[in-house]
């Protein structure tokens, strides 16, 4: 569904997901489907058409949503502007966020309902956990939200981490190097355990802002707040300080335990491959609140609804940093083929020769997840692959516009990264310190600034944007073949 219009922003989940079964983009499925696999399986089917709303998955009294963010014009939609502006929306939320309102517990409605653990208290029974991916080892949680606190300042940090289930209170949890390792560390350097909670259930705009690139002890729930164009209401947890979306689905409140590590994986991750097991941190769950019969939203792994919230918010930061040094740039996009991850499509109006270069090479300084770099003329759609294809088919060539840094650090996520020290060949995972290490690659797709006659001008035919194809088809019309005459 395109939207150029402006409209209502998504409140919550609620809201969102009864706008989208109004417009026929939401899918009921029948009652009773598998948590293992089954599930997933029937999501991807239909990622990028329509979400997936699963009543009673495997006889679970909770109902399972998937795909409610799986296209760009959604999220846009939801942002309540038109597509083309999406970007633009972002960065302004993330660079004027509002400071969250907190309201009273007792009146937000992800507590009313409270489950302390205790003996007996069993999370897989609670809520309805899929298993995803045929190798994953055992059920995640793929759509959390994991908040903590700072514990020199207080601020918190809002992600999307990994998750897995391995008992009736326990999780173990992936944490990249980024801000809320940085808060674990600390808190364990002090013998102490680090408060968490994982949201569960968000509405679509507190989702999109918790993949936001941020500096250290920038709250994502205030960007979240701007994005609403409201502050966000949070509330306290009830077991620790914590606050979160006062009006989200789940709540589960826990503590990630200081030297404490056990094993996790492997899990299909967003390069669509596996993730080896390894020993991770652990969260001990210490209660879960919910809304009154609440919603359990997961995320299926390397599908769009994966790619896209975490592509969006960094080609908005990428579009940002780029234009602070290059003012040529003009649009940005993280591919699908990309993973929305590792592969950075530039559109760039040229100035003088070697700009591109510069361009990549601040790129690459941006995120270190980014892997290869493509600068385009501003006459290249950037979010058509077919067209920068063209580009890089017409306009570049490898002995004078490639660009290879070796040995750079990359996502440890991406499984063709090489480690030194002979690890590569080792049944044990590498150090941290050795883990994602690759090469970085730039082409400069971009044509001379100068050149003769029309050799690199593009082909095009004077009206064909303008063409209204409806004003120029005879709908009703019927060709008479014997006699070469057309009949409306």
């Amino acid at each position: 569904m395109k939207n150029d219009t402006q409209t209502p922003k998504a409140s919550d989940l609620r809201q969102w997901l009864a706008h989208l079964e109004a417009t026929g983009r939401l899918a009921v499925m029948r009652e009773g489907v598998p948590l293992k696999h089954r599930l997933a399986a029937i999501a991807k089917r239909l990622d990028g058409t329509q979400a997936a709303y699963f009543p009673k998955p495997d006889g679970h009294a909770v109902p399972v949503v998937s795909g409610f963010v799986s296209r760009r014009a959604w999220i846009a939609e939801a942002m309540g502007v038109a597509e083309s502006g999406l970007l633009a929306a972002f960065r302004q939320a993330a660079d004027r966020p509002l400071p969250w309102r907190e309201v009273d517990p007792g009146t937000a409605a992800c507590q009313q309902v409270v489950h302390r653990m205790d003996a007996g208290s069993d999370l897989r029974a609670l809520l309805p956990i899929p298993t995803h991916s045929e190798h994953d080892n055992g059920p995640y949680i793929t759509a959390g939200l994991v908040i903590a606190r700072n514990p020199l300042t207080g601020v918190q940090n809002v992600s999307i981490n990994r998750i897995q289930v391995h008992g009736p209170d326990r999780m173990a949890i992936l944490m990249l190097p980024r801000h809320l390792l940085a808060f674990y560390k600390a808190a364990e350097s002090q013998g102490q355990a680090l408060d968490v909670a994982v949201v569960i259930g968000a509405d679509p705009l507190t989702l999109l802002a918790s993949q936001a690139i941020t500096p250290i002890d920038h709250d994502e729930l205030e960007i979240a707040g701007a994005l609403h164009g409201a502050p966000l209401p949070v509330t306290k947890c009830v077991t620790n300080d914590v606050r979160v979306p006062a009006g989200a689905e789940i709540v589960i409140e826990g503590r990630i335990l200081p030297e404490v590590r056990e094993p996790e994986g492997p899990f299909g991750e967003f390069p669509k491959y596996y993730s080896a097991q390894e020993n991770r941190e652990v969260i001990v769950v210490d209660a879960v609140t919910t809304r009154r019969d609440p919603i359990y939203h997961t995320i299926v792994p390397a599908e769009m609804e994966h790619l896209l919230l975490g592509a969006i918010p960094r080609e908005a930061t990428m579009l940002a940093h780029l234009q602070r040094s290059f003012p040529g740039v003009l649009d940005v996009h993280l591919s699908v083929g990309g993973v929305g991850r590792y592969h950075l499509f530039v559109k760039f109006r040229k100035q003088r020769e070697g700009e591109p270069k510069n361009v990549i090479l601040g790129a690459f300084g941006a995120h270190y997840d980014i892997k290869q770099v493509v600068v385009v003329d501003d006459d290249v759609d950037v979010h058509d692959p077919q067209q920068v294809e063209w580009a890089v088919a017409t306009r570049f060539q490898a002995d004078r516009d490639l660009i290879v840094i070796a040995g750079a650090q990359g996502s440890v996520l991406d499984p063709s990264t090489t480690v030194t020290g002979g690890w590569a060949d080792s049944d044990e995972p590498a150090p941290p310190h050795l883990q994602g290490i690759g090469a970085k690659m730039g082409l400069d797709a971009t044509r001379p600034v100068a050149y003769r006659g029309h050799v690199f001008t593009k082909v095009r035919i004077p009206g064909e944007d303008e063409i209204d194809l409806d004003e120029e088809i005879d709908r009703g019309a019927r060709v008479d073949w014997q006699a070469g005459t057309v009949k409306s």
